[in-house]
C-alpha cells in the first residue's frame, strides 16, 4: 500500500485529466454530480488560501497551471450538469442534484429573476473588474520582469566579482530569474482562461435556458410558464453554482499578481502595514462626525466609532509596552551595576564594520537586512577561497562617525573607511561608459577599485546601465570594500584557533601528511607563522594536500623559515601559474636586465633578514616600467621573472602596486609552461625616459 500511495503521485494528474474528459463525455449520476460540485468549491477556496499565505509569487509558482485545470474542472462539471438538467429537469427541481436545487431555491428565495440579476452582477464583477484588472498587472509585470533580466543578471555577475555570491548561489538567482520570467509570462497567458471561462459561463446559461425552455414545451408537453419556471430556475442555480469558484478563483489570480516580495504571508503583510495607530484616530474621528448627523443611523456609526478609538488606544498600548519592559528590566535593583566581566573590557571580535547612523537601515531587521546577507556572503566566499573558516563579522553604529560614513576595523586598527549615500545608487565607470552620457549625479570614487563613479537616484538605474555604468546599491558597495579589505590582510585573518580546526580536519582524512610537520618540527605557533606567511605569498589553504605535503619535503631539506617558504613556493608553482594563465596558454613575462639583477643582488642587504634592498628612486622606476609593460598587455597578467634571491624584493616591491602582475624565481616557474618575454626592464634598448631605470652603480649605493 505505502508503495503504491508513493508510486501513485506521478498519475494523478492524467488521471484527473481523464476524469474531465469522462465528466464531459459520459452521463453521471446527480450523487456524484454533488459530490464533484462540492469538491470544486474546496478546490477553489484551498487555491484562494495557498495564495493569501504565499509569501512571494514564486512561492505559487504553479498557479497558472493550478488556473487551468480548475478552469477545465469547472467546464466539465457545466457540461455534466447541462446534460442531466436537459435530459431531467421535467422531472422536477430536484433532477439536477441538491447543491444545483439549493442554489436555485435557496440562495435566490426560488425566483429564477433575482438570480439571474445575481449572476449578471456576479459575472460584472469577475469578468469586468477583477479579470481585466488582473489581465492588465499581469501584460505589465511580465513586460517589465523581462526588461529588467538584463540588468538583473549584470547584477550577478557583479556580485560574483566582487565575491558576494558562489557559483550555487548565483545558479540559484539564475535559476529565480528564469522562473520569474515564465511565471509572469504563464500569468499574463493564464488571466485569459479566467476571462474565457466567464464568457463560456455566459454562453452556457443562454443553452441551458433556451433549450430546456424548448424541451419543456415541445418534447415534454409543460406549459410555458412551467418550463420557464423549472428550466431557468435549474440553469440559474447551475450558473451560480459554477460562477462562486469562479469569482474565487479570479481573486486567487489577481492577489496572486498584486503581490510584492515579502517575508511575511498577506495577512501578515497588511496587519503590520494596518498596525499603525495614527491610522485609526481620523478613522474615528470621522466616523464620530458622520454619526452626530440627526439623519444618519447614530447606533451604527457610533459603535463603529468607539471600536476605530480602542482600536487605535489597542495599538498605541502594544507599541510602547516593549519599550517600557526593557526600561523596567535596566533599573531592576538584582542588576549589580559593580560586576564587570572581561567581555565587557574587550572587544574579541577580530573584525568589525561601524557605520554612521544614516546607515543603520542597511542592518535592521525590519528592513531586510542587506548589508548582513552581503556579509554573510563575503564571509562564505573568503573562506572558501582562503580554505578556512573567518570568524564572524560584527556590525555596530557608531555614534562618533558622520551619518553616512562607515568603516573597517581588522583587530581593532583601521583598515579602510568609505563616505555611502544610503538613499541612492552607485554608478561606476568600469571603462565601458558611453561618452557623452545624460548620467547625472553626485561625482566620487568607488571605495573598493578607485574608479570614478557617480551616486545617483534609484529611478535613474535603467539609464546609467544602458550608458555602460556598472551600478550597485549601497549595501554592496560596503560589502565589496570589506571584500577587498580582507583579501590584502588574509594573513591577518588566520589565528591559532583556525589553524588547530584545520589541522584537524586534516588529521581526520590524511594523518599521514601532518607527520612530519606538526606538532615535530613545528609546534601550533610555528606552523601558525608559516602558514600566514604563505598567505602573504598568494599560497592559501584551500587544497590543504598538496600544501602540507610541500611542507612537510620542505622541512626535510631545512628548518630556516624563509627557506621553507622558498621550497613551498617552488613546489606549488604549477599552481601559481596556473592564476595567470592557463597551462596551455603563453605565460607573458617580464624580465630583468642581467646586469640591473646583479646590481640588485649586489647592493645593500637588511642587516635583520639579509634580503636585498634596492634604493627608493631605483624601485620607483622599476615600478613605472612594470606599470607600463602592463598598460601594453591590456586585461592579461603578467609575471616579473627573477632569480631566486631576487624574488622576495622584488615581490616587496611590487605587492599592492600591480594587482595585475605576480613576481615569480625562475625555479617556481614550470618547465613545460611556454613564455613569451614581452618586455626586458633596464635593458639598454630603452629609450622611454619614463622607464629609464638608474646605472647599477646607483643601485648599489
Amino acid at each position: 500500500m505505502r508503495t503504491l500511495i508513493r508510486n501513485g503521485t506521478p498519475l494523478f494528474l492524467p488521471g484527473a485529466i481523464l476524469m474531465l474528459i469522462v465528466l464531459m463525455v459520459l452521463p453521471i449520476p446527480t450523487v456524484m454530480l454533488d459530490v464533484f460540485l462540492v469538491l470544486n468549491m474546496g478546490l477553489s477556496v484551498a487555491v484562494l488560501m495557498a495564495a493569501m499565505n504565499a509569501n512571494r509569487p514564486l512561492d505559487f509558482s504553479s498557479f497558472p497551471s493550478v488556473l487551468l485545470f480548475a478552469t477545465l474542472l469547472r467546464l466539465a462539471l457545466n457540461v455534466a450538469s447541462t446534460r442531466i438538467v436537459l435530459v431531467n429537469g421535467h422531472t422536477g427541481s430536484s433532477s439536477a442534484g441538491q447543491v444545483i436545487e439549493s442554489f436555485g431555491h435557496f440562495l435566490v428565495g426560488g425566483n429564477f429573476a433575482v438570480g439571474l440579476f445575481v449572476f449578471i452582477i456576479l459575472l460584472i464583477i469577475n469578468l469586468v473588474v477583477i479579470t481585466k484588472g488582473a489581465g492588465r498587472v499581469s501584460e505589465v509585470s511580465a513586460r517589465f520582469t523581462l526588461d529588467a533580466l538584463p540588468g538583473k543578471q549584470m547584477a550577478i555577475d557583479a556580485d560574483i566579482a566582487g565575491g558576494l555570491l558562489s557559483a550555487d548561489d548565483a545558479r540559484t538567482r539564475r535559476e529565480d530569474l528564469a522562473t520569474e520570467a515564465d511565471f509572469y509570462g504563464a500569468m499574463d497567458g493564464a488571466s485569459k482562461f479566467v476571462k474565457g471561462d466567464a464568457v463560456a459561463a455566459l454562453l452556457i446559461l443562454g443553452v441551458n435556458v433556451l433549450a430546456g425552455f424548448a424541451l419543456g414545451v415541445f418534447s415534454h408537453g409543460l406549459s410555458a410558464i412551467e418550463a420557464a419556471q423549472l428550466y431557468v430556475t435549474l440553469a440559474v442555480g447551475d450558473a451560480l453554482v459554477a460562477q462562486v469558484p469562479a469569482l474565487l478563483l479570479s481573486i486567487a489570480a489577481a492577489i496572486i499578481v498584486t503581490r510584492v516580495n515579502d517575508a511575511r504571508d498577506l495577512a501578515g503583510q497588511v496587519a503590520g502595514q494596518f498596525a499603525d495607530p495614527r491610522a485609526w484616530l481620523p478613522v474615528a474621528l470621522v466616523l464620530g462626525a458622520m454619526g452626530l448627523i440627526p439623519a444618519m443611523p447614530q447606533t451604527i456609526f457610533l459603535p463603529a466609532t468607539g471600536g476605530a478609538l480602542w482600536l487605535a488606544w489597542a495599538l498605541k498600548r502594544r507599541r510602547t509596552t516593549p519599550g517600557t519592559a526593557d526600561a523596567a528590566d535596566v533599573s531592576t535593583p538584582d542588576a549589580d551595576l559593580s560586576a564587570v566581566a572581561v567581555e565587557d573590557v574587550g572587544d574579541h571580535t577580530l573584525v568589525s564594520l561601524e557605520v554612521g547612523v544614516a546607515l543603520l537601515g542597511l542592518v535592521a531587521a525590519d528592513r531586510g537586512a542587506t548589508l548582513v546577507a552581503r556579509l554573510a556572503g563575503v564571509r562564505r566566499q573568503l573562506s572558501q577561497e582562503l580554505g578556512f573558516v573567518l570568524s564572524r563579522f560584527r556590525v555596530r553604529d557608531n555614534l562618533a562617525l558622520p551619518a553616512g560614513q562607515c568603516r573597517i576595523l581588522v583587530g581593532g586598527v583601521v583598515a579602510a573607511r568609505a563616505q555611502i549615500r544610503p538613499e541612492c545608487l552607485l554608478a561606476i565607470d568600469a571603462g565601458e561608459v558611453v561618452p557623452g552620457h545624460e548620467v547625472r549625479g553626485e561625482a566620487t570614487r568607488d571605495p573598493s577599485f578607485d574608479c570614478p563613479a557617480l551616486w545617483i537616484a534609484t529611478g535613474d538605474r535603467d539609464l546609467a546601465i544602458a550608458e555602460g555604468f556598472l551600478v550597485v546599491d549601497p549595501a554592496t558597495v560596503i560589502a565589496t570594500l570589506l571584500d577587498q579589505v580582507l583579501r590584502r590582510r588574509s594573513s591577518a585573518l588566520l589565528g591559532a584557533a583556525e589553524v588547530r580546526e584545520v589541522l584537524d580536519h586534516l588529521a581526520q582524512r590524511n594523518p599521514a601528511v601532518l607527520e612530519g610537520v606538526t606538532p615535530d618540527p613545528l609546534s601550533l605557533t610555528a606552523c601558525t607563522r608559516l602558514l600566514r606567511n604563505l598567505l602573504d605569498e598568494g599560497i592559501t589553504l584551500a587544497h590543504p594536500l598538496p600544501l602540507f605535503s610541500a611542507i612537510a619535503m620542505a622541512l626535510q631539506t631545512t628548518q630556516e623559515f624563509d627557506r621553507v617558504v622558498d621550497l613551498v613556493r617552488i613546489s606549488m608553482g604549477p599552481a601559481l601559474t596556473a592564476r595567470l594563465c592557463d597551462p596551455d596558454e603563453t605565460l607573458a613575462v617580464i624580465a630583468l636586465d642581467a646586469a640591473l639583477e646583479q646590481a640588485i643582488l649586489g647592493g645593500l642587504r637588511d642587516p635583520a633578514t639579509g634580503q636585498p634592498v634596492i634604493a627608493p628612486d631605483c624601485a620607483a622606476a622599476i615600478r613605472r616600467a612594470v606599470e607600463a609593460a602592463l598598460l601594453d598587455l591590456g586585461e592579461r597578467r603578467a609575471a616579473v621573472i627573477v632569480q631566486p634571491s631576487a624574488r622576495r624584493a622584488l615581490d616587496l616591491l611590487l605587492r599592492g602596486h600591480s594587482p595585475r602582475c605576480a613576481v615569480l624565481s625562475v625555479a617556481e616557474l614550470p618547465r613545460t609552461q611556454p613564455v613569451e618575454v614581452v618586455a626586458v626592464i633596464g635593458a639598454p634598448a630603452s629609450t622611454n625616459p619614463q622607464d629609464a631605470v638608474p646605472e647599477p652603480e646607483c643601485l648599489a649605493a
